[in-house]
């Protein structure tokens, strides 16, 4: 496997923040951290010489289209979406899996939310600590292909005010139906995405009960720390992202010492 430092320090020197990954997990704390400078990736690629590579989303979006995506197909509903007009044409990649990923920079005037499942098999990384893996990174003998050298362009304010929407079109009404079920905590952990965590003081505890619920039943870290963030999103008073970080990756290091993992 190819050691990829020298991409690494070439995307550094654009200004972007260099992530070292082993197939989509960080091998190193990022959290809130400053970009990598030139001495640091030099010395984590030598010490981890197989790593692969990932940008973290400090400065640009990416509007992830998943042709697989439970049962979804991300291109399809790119096609049929009837404001594409302003997905103008900017940096791109095919992704390993056979995605694809079109990078755009944020805006001064209007903040971009994440949205994972703005449109069907189509998500919004947004995430000041989100990261999205590049090219020429492997996984599973697949490789991150570049699809052109375009500029990565500022997105449209109308653009981002339509991935901040949220969805609230549909006529369905749960409420008329009683399933008198027993709740367990697995159904807890389901309506918290939904529901958020409670109030302001208790809302660290939620997010530990939840993130703690997840890995403990072998969810993946990256998709619990993305489905942590829908339901800190959906908190009336939502975790600052530094606090919210903080105690997810405090929670996670407390779940790799209980498998008896190095942290």
């Amino acid at each position: 496997m190819t050691n990829l430092v020298n991409y690494a320090l070439a995307y550094a020197s654009k200004g972007m923040s260099v992530l070292p990954v082993q197939g989509k997990h960080p091998l190193i704390r990022f959290a809130d951290q400053p970009p990598l400078s030139q001495e640091e990736i030099k010395h984590i690629w030598s010490r981890y010489p197989d790593a692969q590579l990932a940008l973290r989303t400090i400065d640009f979006f990416v509007v992830d289209i998943d042709e697989h995506s439970g049962g979804e197909d991300g291109f399809k509903s790119i096609e049929e979406f009837s404001h594409k007009d302003l997905l103008t044409p900017t940096l791109s990649q095919r992704t390993a899996g056979g995605g694809r990923q079109l990078f755009y920079l944020k805006r001064d005037d209007i903040g971009v939310r994440q949205n994972i499942g703005w449109l069907p098999g189509v998500d919004v990384k947004a995430h000041p600590n989100n990261y999205v893996v590049v090219a020429p990174s492997e996984r599973n003998s697949k490789f991150y292909e570049w699809e052109n050298h375009n500029p990565i362009v500022t997105a449209s304010r109308e653009l981002i005010q339509l991935i901040n929407q949220r969805d609230d079109s549909s006529e369905y009404d749960p409420s008329k139906i009683n399933l008198n079920g027993k709740k367990t905590l697995t159904t807890d952990l389901f309506e918290t995405i939904v529901n958020g965590f409670g109030s302001k003081g208790g809302r660290n505890n939620d997010l530990t009960s939840f993130v703690g619920g997840l890995l403990f039943r072998n969810v993946d870290a990256d998709i619990t720390y993305r489905l942590a963030q829908q339901a800190n999103d959906n908190t009336e008073e939502p975790l600052p992202n530094k606090e919210f970080d903080r105690t997810f990756e405090s929670i996670l290091n407390k779940e790799l010492r209980r498998r008896g993992a190095n942290v």
